[in-house]
């Protein structure tokens, strides 16, 4: 009778000795394992305050870049259904800018060129220029309205302002209300000249850094219309260059300018629960 002796298989022979890489890969997960178990979570006082600081504050900006993306969302929304509607006739007295927003208009009236403004620094297919900023006197009415006919280049010279020629006589505008904004980064202060409709105006100041209604609407001491028309590209009032932007221009940056802000609050607390994980004193 044979007996076979087999070996203890809990017992490792020498003649099956571990490969060099599972040997790595052993010794790989013994160091993770040896990282982990010798720290303990001991929060330290500057990087948790530099954590409980930063943190909000990039939560914070890309919200405010998520909502702006959001707000010009709803304004292309309105834009787009608006723009389906029958254009409207300006209305002769003051009105609430919001009932007007992205609506096509008619006006009728006739330009007032010894108040017109030239809105500095706006960029057109990569070229610095001015917009053409407008008023109109309504027919039949005190009331005028701000139109804007469009781009004009600017000069080598940014010191000549370039001359403007304007319609004269009874003249119907086509175009779209627009609610200019009211806030604004401004570098110096504009030298607006406050005049009154019986003056001679020579001392108008024709060019803006930005068009500020109110500021407007003291200058030149009339009423005017809390909305600005954008030049139709088929209106034959005197227009120039026109290809307005989408109220959603750039949107998609907003949303990626959302991510990152909101990416490095997350790198902010990995970096936290690292540097406090430390091994015991």
């Amino acid at each position: 009778m044979t007996i076979l002796n087999i070996p203890d298989s809990g017992k490792t022979s020498p003649d099956y000795a571990p490969s060099p890489d599972q040997a790595t890969t052993t010794l790989a997960a013994q160091s993770r394992n040896s990282w982990w178990t010798s720290r303990r979570f001991q929060p330290r006082l500057w990087p948790t305050l530099a954590a409980v600081l930063l943190v909000p504050l990039f939560i914070s900006a890309g919200q405010w870049q998520w909502d702006k993306a959001a707000g010009k969302a709803r304004l292309q929304n309105v834009l787009e259904a608006r723009g389906q509607e029958a254009a409207l006739s300006m209305p002769t007295t003051t009105i609430d800018a919001e009932s007007l927003r992205y609506r096509k208009i008619v006006a009728h009236g006739h330009f007032e060129p010894q108040y017109q403004v030239l809105i500095d620094n706006q960029m057109y297919r990569a070229q610095a220029g001015y917009h053409v900023i407008t008023p109109l006197r309504l027919e039949g009415s005190e009331i005028r309205v701000l139109v804007n006919r469009g781009w004009v280049p600017a000069s080598a010279d940014h010191s000549q302002v370039p001359t403007v020629i304007t319609p004269m006589g009874s003249v119907d505008v086509l175009g779209m209300a627009v609610v200019p904004s009211s806030r604004f980064f401004v570098l110096g202060k504009d030298k607006v000249q406050t005049s009154s409709t019986n003056s001679t105006n020579s001392e108008w100041q024709r060019v803006w850094q930005n068009l500020d209604l109110g500021r407007y609407g003291k200058a030149v001491g009339f009423p005017i219309q809390p909305v600005v028309l954008q030049l139709d590209a088929n209106s034959m009032a005197g227009g120039f260059a026109r290809e307005w932007p989408r109220p959603d221009d750039r949107r998609q940056t907003n949303l990626g300018y959302a991510l990152q802000w909101w990416s490095f609050a997350a790198t902010t607390v990995v970096l936290w629960l690292v540097l406090n994980f430390r091994k015991p004193a």
